[in-house]
């Protein structure tokens, strides 16, 4: 069975309801869970490893109505592993934000460490009362480590994609991230933990990309730079640091801003486009799960948005922009500000 049947498989069990697994699979699940857990008390023994301050708040100082942006999902999104809210996506990506937008974005947290796909429904209720213009959503390590079954986790994702978009709000989800890379998931575990992260990430984006939203790879992203650098892992080796999260917000920044329309054209000049760039959805899918910062959005071939094997979609591989710091955000806005 090919990759992409694979994740078609299970994108089509969460839409019918299938999606569990057998008894040798449960089993290997239950050893991850067991490696899962000692890694969480390794988190859980060092105080230094609380949830960082939520960051919330108006970022840039351009004129206009503040863009809202809500940031939902699980510890990535919240940023565990640093002190400084600054150093948290979400404050990184809004930041950003405000500047390419050259308006005010304020930044709606609703992430909570620990967070499994499920837990997204009562995100996008609170969510939802802030009206965001743009939401990114960051979730799947948890499902993996859990006994959520693939299939439900993807019908939730879904679920919260279709909700969000229905509300005008434009959607970006950071796929499910390698857990090949953490160290205190041992051998052979850390190997399947790979092959079922990237699994669950490219039936999330046939799902996403179903609903009309968009999916940026971070398996990639925090896999073999990951691997290879272990500066990005935070302390407790399970999170990323201060430079890994800053690598994940500007492996999605350019997805985002491209979604409410400020990511400059000049900045994509360098990208070319191959003719097997638009691909079914199924085939895209298992090749963005394995390739940095690779995005995902629905798209359509000749006037057609299905073809003969499944709806179709674009893969983008964008170069990751320098990410500014909220004062630098702050900076250009007031240079940029008539006087």
């Amino acid at each position: 069975m090919t990759r992409a049947s694979r994740a078609r498989r299970l994108a089509t069990g969460a839409a019918y309801g299938g999606g569990g697994v057998g008894l040798a699979g449960a089993a290997l699940v239950a050893l991850l869970r067991q490696e899962a857990r000692a890694a969480r008390r390794r988190v859980k023994a060092n105080p230094s490893e609380a949830d960082p301050p939520t960051g919330n708040g108006v970022y840039g100082r351009g004129r206009g109505k503040p863009l809202v942006f809500a940031v939902l999902g699980d510890s990535s999104a919240v940023g565990l592993g640093v002190d400084d809210a600054r150093e948290t996506p979400g404050v990184l990506v809004a930041a950003a934000l405000a500047e390419l937008a050259e308006r005010p974005v304020r930044l709606a947290k609703f992430a909570r460490s620990g967070a499994v796909s499920k837990d997204l429904a009562a995100q996008v209720d609170q969510a939802l009362l802030e009206r965001p213009a743009v939401a990114l959503i960051m979730i799947g390590a948890n499902d993996v480590t859990s006994r959520a079954r693939p299939a439900d986790s993807v019908r939730a994702l879904a679920e919260a994609v279709r909700r969000l978009i229905a509300a005008d709000c434009q959607v970006v989800v950071g796929t499910c991230p390698d857990l090949g890379t953490i160290r205190p998931i041992a051998q052979p575990l850390r190997v399947l933990a790979r092959r079922w992260s990237r699994q669950l990430a490219a039936a999330q984006t046939i799902a996403v990309v179903a609903e009309g939203g968009r999916t940026v790879s971070l398996g990639s992203v925090l896999g073999p730079s990951f691997a290879s650098d272990r500066e990005l892992f935070s302390h407790d080796e399970f999170h990323p640091s201060a430079a890994g999260y800053a690598a994940a917000a500007a492996s999605v920044l350019p997805s985002i801003a491209d979604s409410i329309g400020v990511w400059p054209a000049a900045a994509d000049r360098g990208l070319r486009l191959r003719r097997d760039t638009v691909r079914p959805v199924a085939q895209a899918a298992a090749r963005a799960a394995g390739r940095t910062g690779t995005e995902v959005q629905p798209t359509a071939v000749r006037g057609n948005e299905t073809g003969p094997r499944g709806p179709w979609a674009r893969l983008r591989r964008r170069q990751p922009p320098e990410i500014p710091t909220p004062e630098q955000a702050d900076e250009s806005a007031l240079e940029a500000a008539p006087r």
